[in-house]
């Protein structure tokens, strides 16, 4: 019967097997990335890493934990589940509140500190020419790191950065927002499936047997 012993611990399984799988193309993902240049920032490939590392061994608790039916490994993997839960639920909503002044002033942010090279990188990729104004356009010297729309040191066609870069942002932030949303539920539904299987009873066990 569904919702029974071997139920639960089947989709509990089916659920941890699948973040597992989550976790292996975000690593799979950010080594891609950076070893084809399309991101340049070691702390962000860093952090896409951490994450898939993180949610593997949250997998790994809760498949171990189902499999054995082991109550110490439920109850961490339970706690620990659930302020995963919090934090992007929290973090999702708020990746979809952010308004476009809020956006502006995050742009304006990055720009502000961000490095040199990396900006110039940017201007190259998106094909822009400064912030907000087309004449701050690159500062530096290499000529290959000029976005296409220059003509020589000429970037006045070219349109500005944040021009281009607030659509990106809007749309990530959409994107982004939209899937922590899905599997934040995701994570809801394991919280409830750690719990029913963690209180209910091996039909294998002894009688007697404590759960």
């Amino acid at each position: 019967m569904c919702g029974g012993f071997y139920c639960s611990k089947n989709a509990l399984v089916a659920l941890n097997v699948l973040y597992i799988l989550v976790s292996f193309i975000l690593i799979s993902v950010a080594a891609y990335a950076k070893a084809m240049a399309y991101i340049d920032s070691l702390p962000l490939v860093g952090g896409i890493v951490a994450c898939g590392v993180f949610l593997f061994l949250i997998a790994l608790i809760g498949l171990v934990g189902a499999v054995k039916h082991h109550q110490v490994l439920l109850f961490f993997y339970m706690v620990i589940l659930f302020l995963v839960f919090l934090i992007q639920f929290a973090v999702s909503c708020a990746c979809l509140a952010m308004n476009t002044k809020q956006q502006k002033y995050l742009i304006y942010q990055w720009w502000r500190t961000a490095p040199l090279h990396t900006k110039e990188l940017m201007q190259k990729k998106l094909d822009c020419c400064g912030l907000n104004d087309t004449s701050t356009c690159g500062g530096g010297t290499d000529a290959d790191m000029s976005p296409a729309c220059c003509d020589g040191t000429n970037c006045t066609k070219c349109e500005t950065c944040y021009s281009k870069a607030s659509e990106l942002v809007s749309n990530a932030l959409r994107i982004s927002g939209g899937i922590g949303l899905f599997f934040s539920f995701t994570e809801l539904l394991g919280l409830w499936l750690a719990v029913r299987y963690r209180n209910q009873k091996d039909p294998r066990a002894h009688p007697d047997a404590f759960l």
